[in-house]
C-alpha cells in the first residue's frame, strides 16, 4: 500500500520566464503550503512576486522545467551537475548541503516531517520504528525527522568503512558520483526487528535508492510497514507505481510523507547538453585566471573570484564534546544519546560564541560531508545565542558547475583536497556558495578522522576558507569508534574470564582524578593494611623473602620547604613537559593510531596518559579512552587487565604509556608479558612498545624528549597521582581472576596536588602548538631505534662502585627521586655542573644523610643507588644511610 502524503501547495510551472500557474502533470497535489506545518519559512529563491529563481538559468539553457507545487521553487533551485549519470542538479534551499542558510530552517523542515511521521504511526509504533538516513547528504535530515519521532533511534549509511564493524546491509545509489553506501550500525540489532522502518533521503526522485534499500533489508529483515521520507517527491508519472508494485511485492505497507512534490520535464538530449555546457563553462574557467574559488560568469563569460592572501590560522575551539555520544548515525544514535547532546549544546555553542570575532555580524557554521547534524545542531543552539545571521551548509564530494548568476543555485565554488583519508582515494571536495557571500567567520566543524594535515594544508580547506572570510574558527568533533572484539576468536575459557571482570574504577570513588580522565584496572585494597616501615621492606626484599610488589612504603609526607620546591620546580617546567605531551601524542596519533587508547602503567604513567588525553582532546578534539593497569618487574603485566581490554577495544589500537625510562626494565618486562600473554590467550594485536614523556635511557621509539629533566609528578608519591598507592601483587589478595590491587588514600585530600599538576601543564599547552609541531616533523623524519645507551651506562656503574646488581641502580631524575621517597638511599651520583633540576634531590638527600656524588661524565643528570648490603643494622639508630 503506497499512502502518499504531501504539504504542497498550489500547482505550477517552474521555468526560465518564472512560475507560471497551472494544472500539474505527474504527481497529485496536496493541500498545504509548501513547507511542513511549524517551519520557520524564509527560504531564498523565486516566490513568484518577481524574484529571480534559482533555477532559471538551467531552465533557459537546457529547457528544464519544475512542474508541481506552487512552492516547490522557494525549496528548490537549478544546477549543472559534474556526471555523466545526470545533468542536472536540484538544489534545496532547506537542506544545508549547497546553499547556506539559516540553521533553524534546516532543523524545523526535518523536525516538522518527523512529527507528521509519528502522528501517522502513532506514539506505540514509533516506538518500535528505526529512522535511516542516507549519506551523505541526508544524514542530517534523517537525523531531524528521528527527533521529531522523538521514539526512535537513528542511523545513516555511510561510505567511510571503519575496522572490525561488520556490515549490516549496503545498497547502491545509481544516479551518484559516489554510489556504495554501507550500514554500520554498532548494534547489528538496531535494523533487525520487526517496528516500521522510516528510510529519508533529500528527494524523491526515480525512486531507485529507495526500492533498493528496501529490497536489501527486507530480504535480511522483513518487517510489516515502511515509511519513506524526502523534502520534495519528484518522481515522474512512469514511476509513481512502483512503490505500490513493491509494497505487494514484499507484502508489507509503504507510506511516503513529503513536503512538496512535483517533476522535473526533461527535453529530449537533455544529458547530452548538459554535458556539453558543463565542458564549455570548465575550458573557460581553466583558460582564466588560475584560483580556487571559480565561478562562470553570465552568458558564457568566465569569472575568476579573486584569489585573495591566506588569512590567518584557523582558531581551534574546544567544544567539550559529551563523552560517549557519537559524532552522527554512522554507527548508531539513540534517544538517550539526543537527550545528553542536547543538554551539552548550549555550553559548546557559548565556547564557539566567545571565540567569534566580536564585530561578526554574520557567521556560517560549515559541516564536512556526512558529517551534518553535528554542527547543525551546533548552528540551532549559536542562532539562538548571538544576535549575529547565522547560516548553515557543509562541504560535499559532488562535483557541481558553478556560475556567478542570480538564477543559477551554485553562484561559487571553493576547491580542496580530501581530508579524511577516504576509502576510495584521494579527490577533491567542494564547499558552494561560501566565497563572496560576505561571511566575517566561518566556524568550520569536522570529526577527529578528518583533523588531519591535509585539512592544515596551504591548499587545504581551512586555507581556502581563510582566503574569503577573516576569521575561521575549527571545532572538532570525536569521531566515535564502536567498541570492537580482538580479532582472534576467544575460546570459551577466555570468554567466561573476561566475562567475571568488573569495569574499570573511576573518580571519584576511587583516585582524585575525574571520572573520564582515567578508568583504573584495578582493585581497591583501601581498607587493607600494606604498609610496612622502608628499612624492614628493602632488608625483606634484598634477602628474598619478599617481592616489593606485596607490600606498600608508608607514603612519603614532604616537607613545607619540598612541597615548595615542587610548586617552583613545576613553576619553571610545566612549559617543557607540556611541549614533551604534545610531541609524544601526536607521534602516536601518526604512527600507532589515529584514535588510539591510552593504557597507562600505574602510576607513573597515569599523569602523562592523562595529559596525552588531554592533549588530544585540545589539539584534535579527540575524546581518547584511558586506562592504567599494573606492571611489576619480575611478574609481568596484569593479564587479567589485557583481557578487560581485548574484549571492549582493538588490540591494535592500544597504546602503552609511561612517564620515563629509566636502564629499560619495564620496556622488557612488557615486552615478555606480551609475548606469554598472547601465547596462552590466544589473543594477539597489543604492540608492547611503550610511548614515554621522557627516555634518556634510549629504550624505546615513542617519546616526548630524550633529556633527563625534572618531571615534577615523580617528585611526590600518591599525591601528584590521583591518591593512588603503587600497586600491589600478593597471592592471599590477588587471585586468578582479580585485577593487581591499589590504596586510594582518601586521607591524604588536603596534600593532593594531582589535578593542579595537570592544569599547570594543560595550560601552556596553547603556548607550545608551533614548537611541537616542528619537532614532530623533525622526529618522523629521523632513526629513532633505540639504542639502550641507558642499560649499558647501568652495567657500568653496577660495576664500577661495586655493586654488581643492576636493580639496585635507579638511573634519571625520576628513578633517583623514587629511590629516596620508597627505598634505602646509598648515595646519589649527580652530573657535574647539573643545576635546579636537581634541587629537591639534594633536600631529600640532605634530609636522610645520603651523599650527592658529582661526576664529570655521566649519560644521566642523575642516578641513585640503593644500599646494596642491606639490613637493619646498616643503618643508624636514626634511620639513616651509612657507609658500606
Amino acid at each position: 500500500m503506497n499512502n502518499a502524503v504531501n504539504d504542497g501547495g498550489g500547482a505550477g510551472v517552474w521555468s526560465a520566464t518564472g512560475f507560471r500557474p497551472g494544472t500539474k502533470t505527474g504527481a497529485g497535489a496536496g493541500p498545504g503550503t509548501g513547507s511542513p506545518s511549524g517551519t520557520p519559512g524564509g527560504a531564498d529563491g523565486d516566490t513568484g512576486d518577481g524574484e529571480i529563481w534559482s533555477g532559471c538559468w538551467v531552465a533557459e539553457r537546457l529547457g528544464v522545467e519544475l512542474v508541481g507545487d506552487e512552492g516547490l521553487g522557494e525549496l528548490l533551485g537549478l544546477a549543472l551537475r559534474r556526471n555523466p549519470k545526470r545533468a542536472h542538479l536540484l538544489v534545496s534551499h532547506v537542506l544545508g548541503k549547497h546553499i547556506p542558510q539559516s540553521p533553524a530552517v534546516v532543523y524545523g523542515y526535518g523536525f516538522a516531517l518527523g512529527l507528521r511521521v509519528r502522528d501517522l504511526l502513532g506514539e506505540d509504533e514509533a516506538r518500535r520504528a528505526v529512522v535511516l538516513g542516507y549519506a551523505e547528504t541526508a544524514t542530517g535530515l534523517g537525523h531531524s525527522v528521528a527527533d521529531g519521532v522523538g521514539l526512535a533511534p537513528c542511523l545513516h549509511s555511510t561510505r567511510r568503512p571503519v575496522d572490525g564493524v561488520a556490515r549490516a546491509g549496503g545498497f547502491e545509489e545509481s544516479h551518484s558520483h559516489a554510489t556504495s553506501h554501507l550500514l554500520l550500525p554498532e548494534n547489528p540489532g538496531l535494523l533487525a526487528g520487526d517496528g516500521p522502518l522510516v528510510l529519508v533521503d533529500d528527494e524523491f526522485s526515480t525512486g531507485n535508492t529507495i526500492l533498493n534499500t528496501i529490497r536489501d533489508l527486507h530480504e535480511r529483515y522483513p518487517r510489516d510497514r515502511y515509511v519513506i521520507v524526502a523534502l520534495v517527491d519528484m518522481r515522474s508519472a512512469a514511476d509513481l507505481g512502483r512503490l505500490d508494485d513493491l509494497a505487494r511485492e514484499i507484502g508489507a505497507r509503504v507510506d511516503l510523507v513529503t513536503a512538496a512534490s512535483g517533476t522535473v520535464r526533461l527535453p529530449e538530449g537533455v544529458l547530452e547538453k548538459g554535458q556539453a555546457l558543463v565542458a564549455r563553462y570548465e575550458s573557460e574557467a581553466e583558460a582564466s585566471a588560475s584560483g580556487v574559488s571559480d565561478s562562470a560568469g553570465p552568458d558564457g563569460q568566465t569569472a575568476q573570484e579573486a584569489q585573495g592572501a591566506p588569512g590567518r590560522p584557523a582558531l581551534r575551539v574546544k567544544l567539550g564534546w559529551p563523552e560517549g555520544i557519537p559524532d552522527g548515525g554512522r554507527h548508531g544514535f539513540t534517544p538517550e544519546h539526543r537527550v545528553r547532546l542536547e543538554g551539552a549544546l548550549p555550553a559548546m555553542a557559548a565556547r564557539i560564541a566567545d571565540a567569534l570575532p566580536s564585530d561578526a555580524r554574520r557567521v556560517l557554521v560549515l559541516g564536512f560531508e556526512e558529517l551534518m547534524y553535528a554542527p547543525l545542531r551546533l548552528g540551532v543552539a549559536l542562532e539562538k545565542l548571538t544576535d549575529a545571521e547565522v547560516r548553515y551548509s557543509t562541504t560535499t564530494r559532488s562535483p557541481v558547475l558553478a556560475v556567478d548568476d542570480p538564477g543559477y543555485a551554485i553562484r561559487t565554488r571553493l576547491v580542496f583536497p580530501a581530508h579524511d583519508n577516504p576509502a576510495d582515494g584521494p579527490g577533491d571536495r567542494y564547499a558552494y556558495n561560501v566565497a563572496g557571500a560576505g561571511f566575517d567567520a566561518v566556524v568550520a566543524v569536522v570529526d577527529s578522522t578528518a583533523d588531519t594535515p591535509e585539512l592544515h594544508a596551504p591548499d587545504g580547506l581551512l586555507a581556502r576558507l581563510s582566503a574569503h572570510t577573516p576569521s575561521v574558527l575549527l571545532a572538532v568533533v570525536p569521531s566515535y569508534v564502536p567498541a570492537r572484539p580482538s580479532t582472534v576468536p576467544p575460546t570459551a575459557s577466555s570468554t567466561e574470564r573476561r566475562s567475571m571482570l568488573p569495569e574499570p574504577l573511576r573518580g571519584p570513588d576511587f583516585s582524585s582524578y575525574a571520572p573520564d580522565e582515567v578508568g583504573w584496572l584495578l582493585q581497591d585494597l583501601s581498607d587493607t593494611k600494606l604498609e610496612a616501615p622502608t628499612e624492614e621492606r628493602e632488608e625483606a626484599i634484598q634477602s628474598g623473602g619478599a617481592h616489593y610488589a606485596e607490600s606498600l612504603p608508608v607514603e612519603y609526607q614532604p616537607s613545607d620547604a619540598y612541597q615548595e620546591l615542587f610548586h617552583n620546580a613545576l613553576a619553571v617546567s610545566a612549559t617543557r613537559i607540556a611541549q614533551a605531551v604534545g610531541v609524544v601524542t601526536e607521534t602516536v596519533l601518526a604512527e600507532r593510531s589515529p584514535r588510539p587508547v591510552l593504557v597507562s602503567l600505574a602510576r607513573a604513567g597515569t599523569p602523562v596518559g592523562v595529559l596525552m588525553r588531554r592533549w588530544a582532546q585540545h589539539r584534535h578534539g579527540l575524546d581518547l579512552p584511558h586506562y592504567a593497569v599494573s606492571i611489576v618487574r619480575g611478574r609481568g603485566i596484569d593479564a587479567n587487565a589485557l583481557r578487560w581490554l581485548a574484549a571492549h577495544h582493538d588490540p591494535a589500537d592500544i597504546v602503552f604509556v609511561d612517564g620515563w625510562t629509566g636502564k629499560g626494565a619495564i620496556t622488557r618486562e612488557l615486552a615478555q608479558a606480551v609475548e606469554e600473554f598472547e601465547a596462552s590467550d590466544g589473543i594477539t594485536g597489543f604492540d608492547p612498545e611503550i610511548a614515554v614523556l621522557a627516555d634518556p635511557g634510549s629504550c624505546v621509539r615513542t617519546y616526548g624528549t630524550r633529556e633527563d629533566f625534572l618531571i615534577p609528578s615523580a617528585c611526590l608519591n600518591s599525591t601528584v597521582s590521583g591518591l593512588i598507592s603503587r600497586t600491589v601483587l600478593r597471592a592471599d589478595l590477588v587471585g586468578e581472576h582479580d585485577y593487581h590491587g591499589a590504596k586510594f588514600y582518601r586521607e591524604l585530600a588536603a596534600a593532593d596536588v594531582s589535578v593542579a599538576f595537570l592544569d599547570a601543564v594543560a595550560d601552556r599547552f596553547d603556548a607550545v602548538d608551533e614548537a611541537v609541531d616542528a619537532q614532530v616533523k623533525e622526529l618522523l623524519s629521523t632513526d629513532r631505534s633505540p639504542t639502550w645507551e641507558g642499560w649499558a651506562a647501568v652495567e657500568r656503574i653496577s660495576e664500577e662502585y661495586g655493586i654488581h646488581d643492576v636493580n639496585l641502580v635507579k638511573p634519571g631524575v625520576g628513578e633517583a627521586t623514587r629511590v629516596l621517597l620508597r627505598r634505602v638511599p646509598w648515595k646519589i651520583l649527580a652530573r657535574a655542573g647539573a643545576g635546579a633540576d636537581l634541587d629537591h634531590v639534594r633536600l631529600l638527600a640532605e634530609q636522610r644523610g645520603v651523599p650527592v656524588e658529582e661526576v664529570a661524565e655521566l649519560p644521566y643528570t642523575c642516578v641513585g643507588l640503593i644500599h646494596p648490603k642491606y639490613t637493619r643494622g646498616a643503618t643508624g639508630a636514626d634511620g639513616k644511610a651509612v657507609s658500606v
